[in-house]
C-alpha cells in the first residue's frame, strides 16, 4: 500500500503527495546550495593567480557540465517517470552538437 498513491482513499493520495512533494523540495534546495557552492569555486579559481590557465578552463568547462545536469535531473525534473522521450531527444541533441565540435575541430586542427 505505500506505492498505491491513486487509491480510492484521499487521504492516501494526499499523504504520499505532501511526502513526494517535501522529497522534491529538499533535493531541490540541495541542489541549488550545491549549484552556488560551485559558481563560488569557479569564481575562486578564476581569481586565484597560482593557478594556470591549462587547469582553469578545463576545470570552470567540467563545473559548468555538473551545473547542467543538475539543471536538467533536478529543475527540469528529468528524473522524474515519463520523461524517457523528451530526455531521449535532449541526449540525441547533445550528441549532435558534441559530434558537430568534434567534426569542426578536427577539420580545423588536423
Amino acid at each position: 500500500m505505500a506505492n498505491n498513491h491513486n487509491s480510492a482513499n484521499p487521504k492516501v493520495d494526499w499523504a504520499y503527495r505532501r511526502k513526494k512533494n517535501a522529497e522534491d523540495m529538499k533535493h531541490q534546495i540541495v541542489t541549488f546550495a550545491m549549484m552556488i557552492f560551485l559558481t563560488i569555486v569557479a569564481f575562486i579559481a578564476v581569481g586565484y593567480d597560482g593557478i594556470g590557465e591549462s587547469f582553469k578552463i578545463p576545470f570552470i568547462i567540467t563545473l559548468a557540465v555538473i551545473q547542467v545536469i543538475f539543471q536538467l535531473y533536478y529543475f527540469m525534473h528529468m528524473s522524474h517517470k515519463g520523461h524517457e522521450t523528451p530526455a531521449l531527444f535532449l541526449y540525441s541533441g547533445v550528441g549532435v552538437a558534441a559530434l558537430t565540435v568534434l567534426t569542426f575541430v578536427t577539420i580545423i586542427w588536423w
